[in-house]
């Protein structure tokens, strides 16, 4: 049965970043080309995408909102009208929660607002991503040194003090807009902090509003994760707090969830039987914009309708229908369904 025809599954959506890290919302062409994935997407089984929100220093929020709105409207007159959406965000060095400056404080927190509005826009409810810190950007001593290990944990200990309070307002004003903001640790070799679960849930327990939560990417999780035994109280926690908002399924490598490790049972399975809302496969393609910044050695999966076929190399589509295979390969189906919440904190 095709998954999305199945109203019991637990909905499972595939991040853009197989395709693309800008959704250009405002370019027609552009725009036409994107929803032709999702169409085949949609064919596949999912039930719903994780949109990347391109980094931008343009304030005109309205337009940005505007835009997206639009993107959405061609969505649903494409045949896409039931299929879901979650966004991507991160923070950025100019709208950065955690900053000494009070005022890039308060500007990132309108950024951010900005952000939750496109989600809401899209008629999304979950903005996922790495909004404490700027992500890929490592701080360095007067004297252009890197900072690492304890000085590194000190430095990050106040940042994270400065974006309690931002993340708690923008938390409140999420739940407005029904969207929850799931917070997502990074591992340490692309961005200084939170890396680990233990170190976000130490920083949301400076964060009252549970608006504001956690994102469990599998990938970060294996790698810079405390193991099976921690993970569990760590997940109890979460659950008993409220804090457990989405789920990504992602190899360490970050490509084909076939030819990776990835720790099913001990890690996978614990993690839905916790989360009980969607979950997306998150897969960086070697596109342009991931070549250098991930290092990417790894052959491009080659995008249907966008780059020339090249057989015996798998496209894009293969592999993200080959990756829901392994999903229900691999996690057992009573789990895999999960309980269904309301529509409206999906």
């Amino acid at each position: 049965m095709n998954h999305h025809t199945d109203k019991t599954a637990r909905d499972i959506y595939i991040s853009f970043f197989m395709f693309t890290t800008d959704m250009k919302p405002s370019d027609e062409a552009y725009r036409n080309v994107i929803i032709t994935h999702m169409q085949a997407l949609k064919e596949l089984g999912y039930s719903g995408f994780e949109f990347p929100l391109a980094v931008t220093e343009d304030t005109d929020y309205a337009q940005q909102i505007a835009d997206y709105a639009q993107l959405r409207q061609a969505m649903d007159a494409s045949g896409l009208e039931d299929m879901k959406v979650a966004t991507n965000v991160g923070a950025t060095p100019t709208f950065d929660p955690s900053s000494e400056d009070q005022a890039q404080r308060d500007a990132a927190l309108v950024y951010l607002k900005s952000r939750v509005d496109i989600t809401a826009a899209l008629r999304g409810t979950i903005m996922m991503g790495p909004i404490v810190y700027p992500y890929g950007h490592f701080p360095v001593t007067a004297d252009n040194q890197g900072i690492w290990s304890d000085a590194l944990q000190d430095y990050m200990a106040q940042r994270y003090l400065n974006a309690q309070p931002v993340l708690n307002e923008l938390g409140l004003y999420a739940q407005g807009k029904a969207v929850k903001l799931a917070i997502e640790p990074i591992t340490h070799w692309e961005t200084p902090g939170p890396n680990t679960l233990a170190q976000l849930i130490g920083f949301l327990e400076g964060v009252p509003c549970q608006q504001v939560g956690v994102c469990l990417d599998t990938a970060h999780e294996t790698l810079d994760g405390a193991g099976p035994l921690l993970f569990k109280e760590q997940l109890d926690w979460l659950v008993q707090e409220g804090r457990l908002h989405y789920a990504q399924i992602s190899p360490p490598d970050r490509g084909n969830v076939q030819d990776s490790w990835i720790p099913w049972q001990t890690l996978v399975e614990p993690l839905l039987n916790a989360h009980q809302g969607p979950i997306a496969v998150e897969i960086f393609n070697a596109i342009p914009a991931f070549l250098d910044s991930l290092r990417l050695s790894r052959r491009k999966f080659w995008i249907p309708g966008e780059d020339p076929a090249k057989p015996p190399y798998p496209s894009a589509y293969t592999i993200a229908a080959e990756v829901l295979a392994a999903i229900h390969a691999n996690v057992p189906a009573s789990v895999l369904r999960g309980h269904q919440p309301p529509a409206a904190n999906q």
